[in-house]
């Protein structure tokens, strides 16, 4: 990448700050958001009526990570072109579908709680495989983008190629096995 084009993509405040104390940021910020998340879903009461537009929000929340999975694959194609003004936009595209994602997630589950899943049969260690994968990788997934996003804002580009090696694949299979889940879900309640 040309020096200018490198200084066009980086944020100067970001270069300043250690990597070790980015990444301790990174993680905190990440682990608060998953306990949060884990709260909702199993320890919160559940409000005794939600509003009708609440039911509606797994299919928006598929729907985003339909658009996150398209977004991601293109940016990776952008990336394979050295096209890194493209890519760039469409990772930061993909960040706030997946952005947008978890606020209507977080809304849904407040109001709704866990949603059991009743299917039986084969089908039920099959759900249980992704939804379980998924949710483990999710936690890895949100500062795998954090600490991406930092090294390439940051102009530590060869750390960023490093670190986003993990974070294209993991991100890529959240956002996939959450339209997944949505859809096997669906298909039994």
């Amino acid at each position: 990448m040309d020096s200018s084009l490198n200084e066009q993509l980086t944020i100067e405040a970001l270069k300043e700050i250690s990597v070790v104390k980015a990444i301790t940021v990174i993680l905190l910020v990440s682990g608060v958001a998953f306990l949060f998340l884990i709260y909702l879903l199993y320890f919160r009461e559940t409000a005794d009526a939600t509003a009708s537009w609440v039911e509606q929000l797994p299919a928006l929340n598929a729907f985003l990570n339909s658009i996150s999975t398209v977004l991601i694959l293109a940016g990776f194609a952008a990336i394979k072109k050295k096209n890194y003004v493209a890519h760039m936009r469409l990772m930061l595209t993909a960040f706030v579908t997946s952005i947008l994602f978890l606020i209507s997630y977080l809304i849904y589950h407040n109001f709704v709680g866990h949603t059991p899943f009743p299917g039986e049969g084969f089908i039920r260690p099959v759900y249980f495989a992704i939804l379980i994968s998924h949710i483990i990788l999710s936690a890895f997934v949100v500062p795998l983008v954090l600490t991406s996003y930092f090294f390439a804002f940051s102009g530590k580009f060869k750390t960023h190629r490093r670190v986003s090696k993990w974070t294209f694949p993991v991100w890529l299979y959240v956002s996939v096995t959450g339209v997944m889940i949505f859809f096997i879900l669906n298909a039994y309640i």
